[in-house]
């Protein structure tokens, strides 16, 4: 086995991802590359925890400021996290990987209900987990979620996997001159307003230290990231590398 820079590590993955070009849906093609990517660290040993929006049907923020009720959106959007995880799960159970579904919102005839001790069992046995159904609560995104489930589960890292490679001063899809940014600090990401993950996300990987890293989810980024090698934008207390200087940051 590969000496790996992590022993277990939580993905999160926006639900547009899944969508591919289309922007909305589910792009089977898309969600096949993206699952041939998260295998390649399931066949190094890694333990995974994936956290996966639900953007690409549903957006419950948005639906709530055009007049419907918060809880009843966010609810929406939680099933929308639903479909999305069994759409990743039939894609990496094709590739050969043994995936559970796990739900904070009960639905016995789908999916597992969210057992964190269960979880962890999963982990330990080499099964790669979907945490979908968010924190089975309105009024909290899946990056809350994502933070949360990397906390109980002992996570050693949040990776969040993009269409881009790292936080940058500036679109690097419009501006040449866009400057990756190596490391940014949990409180510096938050006063830029960064983007990386909402500020109850942020806030509860910085009280608890956990490292959230954004790189890309393809051309292998993963894989080198827990084979070691430096990829992407490191937030976390030691913010190594490069400090934000730019007045209007940007980030996928």
């Amino acid at each position: 086995m590969a000496d790996l820079a992590f022993r277990r590590a939580l993905i999160k993955l926006s639900g547009e991802a899944l969508a591919g070009d289309n922007g909305f849906g589910i792009d089977p093609e898309t969600v096949s590359r993206i699952c041939r990517e998260i295998g390649e660290v399931l066949d190094l040993g890694l333990q995974v925890a994936l956290v996966i929006g639900g953007g690409n049907i549903f957006r419950g923020i948005s639906s709530s400021a055009r007049g419907m009720d918060r809880a009843s959106a966010d609810y929406m959007g939680m099933l929308a996290t639903v479909m999305n995880a069994v759409a990743v799960q039939d894609a990496l159970e094709k590739q050969g990987h043994a995936t559970r579904v796990l739900s904070a919102i009960t639905m016995q005839e789908i999916c597992e209900p969210y057992i964190r001790r269960r979880a962890e069992r999963h982990l330990e046995k080499g099964r790669a987990i979907i945490c979908a159904g968010g924190t089975g609560n309105p009024y909290f995104t899946t990056d809350t979620a994502a933070a949360l489930r990397g906390m109980e589960l002992k996570c050693e890292v949040i990776i969040k996997a993009t269409k881009v490679d790292g936080v940058y001063t500036k679109d690097p899809l419009r501006h040449g001159d866009a400057e990756l940014l190596a490391g940014v600090g949990y409180l510096e990401a938050l006063q830029r307003k960064l983007g990386v993950m909402d500020y109850t996300a942020m806030t509860l990987a910085m009280e608890n230290n956990l490292p959230i890293i954004v790189c890309s989810m393809f051309g292998g980024s993963i894989r080198r990231l827990i084979l070691g090698e430096k990829v992407g934008t490191v937030i976390s207390s030691a913010a190594p590398g490069n400090t934000y200087k730019e007045a209007s940051p940007w980030t996928p």
